[in-house]
């Protein structure tokens, strides 16, 4: 573990059918300059965006799948990047469904099958998937026939720096495959979109997992994160990022709650 120590929180991590609370020490990623997405599954980056509105979702369907393919083409090298769709997270859209709250447990969002996945809703044409196929000037059989696909995340603060749930990344170099486990997603905020995601079981204290917060972040600011490379499942590599949304013991309890915000981009190689 780095000596950078921001704190020490508690974080909720699988145990057959319950979670299980462990506490752990939640190192400052910007204490540390080298973090990169290719190499430890995340990595913080300045980007300035032209929306004015986080709140405006035709807002920032118009301007910021545009901005956010741009800088996934730039950060991985490839052909073409889809965005079809994005979550926020805020005490509004929580209330339209509970599943838009931060959440609180270790997590990587997608297994091995996630790449068919993709392939099969584009092949689906919803008007989401569409759009971004437009954009990109692709059909569906351009995304069935690339060499590679890699979902690159891009979660960013759009509220207050201090807030009451952040999020807490975890270096993929420290999880074996023998710590993480499918689990089945049916329906996650009510759609119709089932996948599978990863848990994660507690590290033994002889190999711990190494966590990481960006304190204090700003709209000006992204964190990066690989969900899925096909050539590291093919090649046995850890392509999942762990992360979780943690209770900051070094901020006020009645901090802001969180307003973020997260898209994701289908990075295709050809």
């Amino acid at each position: 573990m780095d000596s950078h120590e921001y704190c020490s929180a508690t974080l909720n991590y699988i145990g057959g059918a319950q979670t299980v609370s462990i506490e752990v020490p939640i190192n400052n990623a910007r204490m540390k300059a080298d973090l990169s997405w290719q190499k430890h599954g995340f990595q913080l980056l300045r980007h300035d965006s032209a929306v004015t509105d986080w709140d405006n979702r035709a807002g920032v369907t118009s301007v910021h799948y545009d901005e956010i393919a741009t800088l996934a083409k730039s950060l991985t090298g490839c052909d073409a990047a889809l965005v079809a769709g994005h979550i926020s997270r805020n005490p509004e859209q929580v209330g339209v469904h509970e599943d838009y709250a931060p959440i609180q447990f270790v997590h990587s969002d997608f297994t091995d099958n996630y790449g068919q996945l993709v392939k099969e809703r584009y092949l689906s044409a919803d008007e989401e998937s569409a759009r971004a196929l437009e954009s990109e000037g692709l059909q569906a059989a351009d995304v069935v026939r690339a060499k590679r696909m890699i979902i690159l995340q891009l979660w960013r603060n759009v509220g207050a720096p201090e807030m009451d749930l952040p999020l807490a990344f975890c270096d993929a170099q420290t999880v074996p495959r023998s710590d993480i486990h499918a689990i089945h997603v049916p329906n996650y905020a009510g759609g119709d979109f089932a996948f599978d995601a990863f848990g994660v079981t507690p590290a033994p204290s002889s190999s711990p997992h190494s966590w990481y917060v960006f304190p204090s972040m700003r709209s000006n600011e992204v964190v990066a994160f690989r969900t899925y490379d096909s050539d590291m499942v093919a090649s046995g590599e850890a392509y999942w990022t762990p992360h979780s949304a943690f209770q900051d013991p070094t901020v006020d309890a009645n901090a802001p709650r969180r307003r973020s915000i997260e898209l994701r981009a289908t990075c295709l190689f050809f």
